[in-house]
């Protein structure tokens, strides 16, 4: 069906009005370019109008720069190679990607998925679908393209609604996005962004990839469970009273053949034999060297000193977490080939680099989004314009009172508002960073919180985000089932799950914040005293 198709059928409404004006935004990176050429104009204005604030952290007087001086305009031209690539986040996540891809491209996540659903019991189905859905954020693709359909036939020849599997499945990849057990490609990416913003008021300031890590695993159980219980109580019985599946419907059989199943049954086993491989190097090189040497003792193995290669003199795991993009790189590297290889996908090392070659290609439009961001924030960063905003902001916020808890709670709902409209998670994080977590850090409140009160707010709207590239895509694997299902259809069945997920959303931030528990390793909500 094609967009102009299901924008006709939307008709009028608060939800058609967001998705005719949704559908006439210019491309993320056309709005970052439109964002650039507004902060030059603006830099020139406020430079001539005087407009400056002095740094409560440092003293030193803030001023408004004219980036269309000759000054600046030679030094755009001259560092413009060096902006793009000493952007943060475009390193880690080709890294990531590179290494993700391989797995993917052999077809191991979705075959990952397929089976965990598959070898559930029924009374699981919609607790394993949603947090199939959840972790499915480490490659968001296969989420959506292989677990949303195959849950819809799940329960369809399990005797349920189709549709309640489409919704259960959609509401955990998408309002589930920034959560996982693991840390993600969204992690580092996101990350880099609050670095760069951070450093507007702190030049060695970093926002590590782990930086969310307990907050956004512990969303992985919470939003399992409320999609579970949501999906079972209220959406599946609304379905069918309202939407009866088309009569004499059959799903056709795709199962692969004896052979395909053989092949990847031995691809599982590899991998899974490559995964206790990395987890055992991994656990040698962070647990401490004594224990490791009191393990192998009774086996009559000896080990060197000094084998916890990721932990630093002071016997922190900080290396191991500095070098987490680099260790699930390699990781996904390695089980990737290791499934390619047992299910005959992967004959020679050409396979390997032809599939990192083409998760590289996939991400054409990501690098130019992201030299779109990198210029906009180091223009950002040179007018001194963020800084100014940030420190008459936070003035007048603690003038009104407004801090603390309430604060964020703000930036969720802001969050939330603004994914309806723009569906990037880094595109709207690359505007709202460099305001927010300078601001923030003058009021005491660290860029990891600023960047969790995000995440949040970016997460539960998604299932009703006309706007997401993939809500078409939804509407037509529900069509299968009953052909006059609509887009309103589509948003009065997710709306339930996005209200619900939302609400304990903030919830658990709230506790979090209240609790002041750390957000991820080192990482907590409050400044350290005397920053």
């Amino acid at each position: 069906m094609a967009v102009s198709d299901i924008e006709a059928k939307a008709g009028g409404g608060i939800l058609g009005a967001i998705e005719r004006v949704g559908n006439r935004l210019p491309d993320p990176a056309t709005l970052f370019l439109i964002a650039i050429i507004i902060l030059v104009a603006l830099s020139a204005i406020l430079s001539s109008m005087g407009v400056s604030a002095i740094h409560p952290g440092t003293g030193k007087e803030l001023v408004a720069t004219n980036l269309l001086s000759a000054e600046y305009i030679r030094r755009f031209l001259t560092d413009l190679p060096t902006i793009f690539a000493s952007f943060p986040p475009l390193a880690v996540v080709l890294l990531c990607v590179m290494g993700v891809g391989v797995a993917e491209k052999t077809g191991l996540i979705g075959v990952s998925l397929g089976a965990l659903v598959r070898a559930v019991p029924k009374s699981l189905l919609t607790l394993i679908v949603v947090f199939a859905g959840v972790q499915s954020s480490m490659a968001t693709d296969a989420g959506y393209v292989v677990l949303i359909p195959l849950a819809g036939m799940l329960f369809h020849s399990s005797g349920r609604h189709p549709i309640a599997g489409i919704a259960a499945a959609f509401a955990g990849v998408s309002a589930g996005f920034s959560s996982n057990l693991l840390v993600t490609s969204l992690d580092p990416l996101l990350g880099g962004i609050s670095t760069a913003a951070a450093r507007l008021v702190d030049p060695g300031y970093e926002v590590l990839a782990t930086a969310n890590w307990y907050l956004m695993a512990a969303f992985v159980p919470l939003f399992t469970i409320i999609g579970t219980l949501v999906t079972e109580r209220l959406i599946e019985p609304r379905l069918v009273r309202t939407a009866p599946v088309a009569a004499g419907l059959t799903i056709a059989d795709d199962a692969p053949s004896a052979e395909q199943q053989a092949n990847e049954k031995r691809g599982l086993r590899y991998a899974g034999l490559a995964i206790l491989a990395i987890t055992a190097l991994i656990g040698v090189a962070v647990v401490p060297d004594g224990i490791v040497q009191a393990l192998a003792a009774p086996f009559g193995i000896n080990v060197a000193p000094n084998f916890a290669i990721l932990r630093d003199a002071k016997g922190t795991v900080e290396p191991f977490l500095r070098g987490i993009v680099a260790v699930l790189f390699i990781s996904f590297l390695i089980i990737g080939i290791a499934y390619g290889v047992g299910a005959r996908i992967i004959r020679n090392d050409r396979d390997v680099v032809k599939m990192m070659g083409q998760s590289m290609s996939d991400m054409g439009g990501y690098i130019v989004l992201a030299f779109c961001c990198a210029v906009f924030i180091a223009l950002f960063g040179w007018s001194n314009l963020g800084g100014i905003l940030a420190v008459n902001g936070a003035a007048f916020l603690k003038e009104a009172g407004f801090t603390g808890l309430p604060l964020l709670v703000a930036i969720i709902i802001v969050s939330a508002l603004i994914n309806i409209l723009i569906g990037s998670a880094s595109a709207k994080w690359a505007i709202l960073g460099p305001v927010m977590v300078p601001m923030l850090m003058l009021l005491g409140i660290t860029p990891e919180a600023t960047q969790a009160a995000y995440r949040v707010g970016d997460s539960f709207t998604n299932p009703i985000t006309p706007l997401l590239p993939y809500f078409p895509l939804i509407l037509i694997m529900c069509q299968r089932y009953v052909p006059s299902f609509g887009i309103g259809s589509l948003l009065a069945t997710m709306l339930p799950l996005a209200m619900w997920m939302g609400i304990g959303a903030v919830a658990l931030f709230c506790g979090w914040y209240l609790a002041e528990l750390p957000l991820g390793p080192g990482a907590f909500v409050h400044m350290p005293a005397g920053s």
